[in-house]
C-alpha cells in the first residue's frame, strides 16, 4: 500500500469521520437507553429523546442519525463526536453503575481509525471486481454498535497496511510448522498449494498482522526449530469485510485466520471450543443447502490446520470458494455492502426497486427458513454473512451465505432461541438495512408488504406470530460491552416490527 500521511485531521476529512463515527453511536443510545418524547410543534425530522439522566437529545433522524443537540436551560445546543462520547459515557454509568471498561476509548478509536481509513482512501485504488468493492466498502460498518470501526487501539501504521476499507492487498507470511506439531481436521489441501515446505515440516500461513501481535510468544518455537519462517506468498490477498478473512481471487480461495484484536464485541481468535465443533456445524449446513435443492449456496468451512504449541494462535480455515457456487454469469456482492452502498451499486441503480426487492427476498428468505425449519441449522444470516449475487441487469438471482462459526444447530440450542436468533439476524440485521436502503434511494417505496408476503408464504410454526408480533428482537451491543458480557452472548430489547 502506498505511504498516506497520517497526521490527525482538523478539516473536512475529520468532520466527515466524526459524522460516520456518530451515526452508529446515536442508533444505539437511542435504541437501548433513550426513550422518545413527542413534543407538540416539534420538528418531525428532529425526534427528540429523553436521556437516563433526564437530559433531552434531539437528532436528525433516519436510518443515520446524525447532528445531536443537547437542550440546556431551553436552548438546543450541537454536539461533536467527543461530547458525544463523554455524554454516553456519563449517561450509561448512571443506567447501570458500571465504568464501561475500554469502550469509551474504542469509540474514540474507531472514530480515529475512520478518520485514518478517509485519508488513506484518497491515494487508494477500489479494486476492479464488483464483489471485492463490495467487501471493501464499509466505512460505516455495524450500524448499531458504539465502536464498530475500533482496531484495538493500536498505532495506524500497525493495522492500515491489512484494512480492507482502505482497499488493502498483501502477500501472507508463509510458515513450516514441524510435522509432530501440525494439527489440522478437515481438507486442508489448499494450504499446501501455497509454496513449498521442507521435509518433515507442513505448510502453514498466517496473517502478517496476527504474526506481529503475537511473534514474541513464537520465539521459542523458532529457535528451535517447531516454527519455520518460509518467505511470503507469490501473490496478493484481498482482505475481506470480517477483516481477518482474506480471499485470493487466482486460486478462488478464503482464509479466515485468528487476529488477537477486538473488533466490535470480540477478539477475533480462532477459539479452541469454536475450531472443535466448527466440522459437525459445517456438515449440517451443507447437507441442508444440498437438501434444498434451489440454487441457495453455503459455502463451507472445509477445515483448519494450526500449531499445537501455539493452537488458536496461528490457526487458519479453509473456506470455499465462489465459482463452484455461483450461478453461470452471476455476480456475487456483499449483503452489508449493498446496505452501506458502493460504486455500482444495483440497490441505487435499478430502475424497478420494488421487482428488485421482491427477487431480493425470493433468493434470502427461503434458504434461511428450510435450514431451521427443516434441518434445525440456525444461520447466521446477517449482513456480512451473506452475498447476493445479481445477474448482467442488477438483478439478485442466487443467495450465498457462510461462517459455521456463527451458526447454531438445534437442539444445542432450543428452537425458541434458535428462532429468535435467526428473527434478529435476518430481519432486524439484514432486511431491516437493506429495505432501508432502497427506501433511501427511491424514495416512496415501502418495501415491508412484500416482506411479509415473502415470509407468509413460508408454512412455519412461528410465522404466524412473527407477522402479528408487535415487536421483534433488538441485540443490543451497546449495553453488551458496556457490561462487560460475553461477545457471543446476546441480549434482545424489542424493536417496533415494521412487518406490521
Amino acid at each position: 500500500m502506498e505511504r498516506v500521511d497520517l497526521t490527525p485531521d482538523t478539516g473536512a476529512a475529520g468532520r466527515r469521520a466524526d459524522a460516520y463515527a456518530t451515526a452508529p453511536l446515536l442508533n444505539c443510545l437511542l435504541r437501548e437507553v433513550a426513550e422518545p418524547v413527542p413534543e407538540p410543534g416539534a420538528d418531525a425530522r428532529r425526534p427528540v429523546h429523553r436521556l437516563p439522566s433526564g437530559r433531552l437529545l434531539r437528532v436528525r433522524g433516519g436510518r443515520r442519525p446524525a447532528d445531536p443537540e443537547v437542550r440546556r436551560n431551553g436552548v438546543w445546543h450541537p454536539v461533536g463526536h467527543t461530547e458525544l462520547v463523554k455524554l454516553v459515557t456519563e449517561e450509561l454509568r448512571r443506567h447501570t453503575g458500571l465504568s464501561g471498561g475500554d469502550l469509551p476509548a474504542e469509540m474514540i478509536d474507531s472514530r480515529d481509525t475512520i478518520a485514518a481509513l478517509l485519508t488513506a482512501r484518497e491515494r487508494a485504488t477500489p479494486p476492479a471486481d464488483p464483489y471485492l468493492r463490495s467487501e471493501q466498502s464499509l466505512l460505516t460498518g455495524h450500524p448499531h454498535h458504539p465502536a464498530p470501526k475500533a482496531r484495538g487501539g493500536g498505532p495506524v501504521a500497525s493495522w492500515l497496511p491489512y484494512a480492507p476499507e482502505a482497499h488493502a492487498r498483501f502477500p501472507l507470511v508463509l510458515l513450516g510448522v514441524r510435522e509432530d506439531q501440525a494439527v489440522e481436521e478437515g481438507d486442508t489441501r489448499a494450504l499446501d498449494a501455497l509454496g513449498d515446505a521442507p521435509p518433515g515440516y507442513r505448510l502453514l500461513p498466517a496473517h502478517p498482522w496476527q504474526l506481529a501481535l503475537v511473534g514474541r510468544d513464537l520465539a521459542p518455537a523458532f529457535a528451535d526449530g517447531r516454527l519455520l519462517r518460509l518467505g511470503s506468498t507469490a501473490r496478493d490477498t484481498w482482505p475481506t469485510a470480517a477483516v481477518r478473512t482474506v480471499y485470493e481471487p487466482r486460486r478462488d480461495l478464503f482464509l479466515k485466520f485468528s487476529l488477537d484484536v477486538r473488533i466490535t464485541n470480540d477478539i477475533r481468535r480462532l477459539w479452541a471450543h469454536d475450531l472443535r465443533r466448527l466440522r459437525r456445524t459445517d456438515r449440517a449446513a451443507a447437507h441442508a443447502f444440498a437438501a434444498l435443492g434451489t440454487s441457495a449456496a453455503w459455502l463451507g468451512d472445509r477445515g483448519y490446520r494450526t500449531a499445537a504449541f501455539a493452537f488458536e494462535e496461528l490457526a487458519v480455515l479453509v473456506r470455499d470458494g465462489l465459482r463452484g457456487h455461483l450461478l453461470p454469469g452471476a455476480t456475487p456482492l456483499l449483503a452489508a455492502g449493498l446496505a452501506e452502498g458502493f460504486a455500482g451499486s444495483p440497490l441505487a441503480a435499478t430502475a424497478d426497486p420494488a421487482g428488485w426487492w421482491e427477487a431480493y427476498l425470493r433468493q434470502v428468505v427461503p434458504p434461511a427458513l428450510a435450514a431451521f425449519d427443516a434441518h434445525g441449522v440456525v444461520l447466521e444470516a446477517h449482513l456480512q454473512n451473506t452475498l447476493v449475487a445479481v445477474d448482467a441487469s442488477g438483478t439478485p438471482v442466487q443467495a450465498l451465505f457462510r461462517d459455521a462459526e456463527g451458526a447454531r444447530l438445534l437442539p444445542d440450542v432450543s428452537r425458541a432461541a434458535g428462532w429468535e436468533r435467526l428473527v434478529y439476524c435476518l430481519v432486524v440485521n439484514h432486511l431491516t438495512e437493506i429495505a432501508g436502503a432502497l427506501a433511501e434511494h427511491h424514495p416512496g417505496l415501502d418495501p415491508w408488504p412484500a416482506a411479509r408476503r415473502e415470509l407468509a408464504r413460508h408454512d412455519l410454526p412461528e410465522i404466524a406470530a412473527l407477522l402479528r408480533a408487535p415487536t421483534l428482537p433488538g441485540k443490543t451491543n451497546l449495553l453488551l460491552r458496556w457490561t462487560g458480557a460475553d461477545g457471543a452472548d446476546a441480549r434482545y430489547l424489542p424493536l417496533p416490527n415494521p412487518l406490521l
